[in-house]
């Protein structure tokens, strides 16, 4: 299992899930987070922004899985043919054991 981050643009997050869930990837969690990237902020006109609203959609799948959720975060979290910076980021980081909690069951 792998759990993936992705921090997006807050207009995008709609059609992320959307695909997402027809993909069948119905399990995540969404944040509202601040931050800036490599850019280190935006200035527009003679207003420095140095936190930048997104959003962070948090997913833990299957192994397998992976590769398929990373290139359609990317796909529709995109903006413009190419992309432009502040598009955002993806982390993937390994997940030793899941739980639920109602049923005690491990795994996914």
């Amino acid at each position: 299992m792998v759990l993936v981050r992705a921090i997006i643009r807050t207009h995008k997050v709609g059609e992320v899930l959307s695909e997402l869930l027809s993909a069948g990837f119905p399990a995540v969690t969404k944040m509202d987070v601040f931050g800036r990237g490599k850019q280190k902020g935006v200035k527009v006109g003679e207003v420095y922004y140095d936190e930048i609203p997104k959003e962070m959609l948090l997913m833990v799948v299957k192994d397998e899985d992976k590769d398929d959720v990373v290139k359609m975060i990317m796909k529709y979290a995109r903006t413009g043919e190419k992309g432009n910076f502040g598009d955002g980021r993806i982390f993937v980081s390994p997940v030793e054991e899941a739980y639920t909690i109602s049923t005690k069951s491990s795994g996914l």
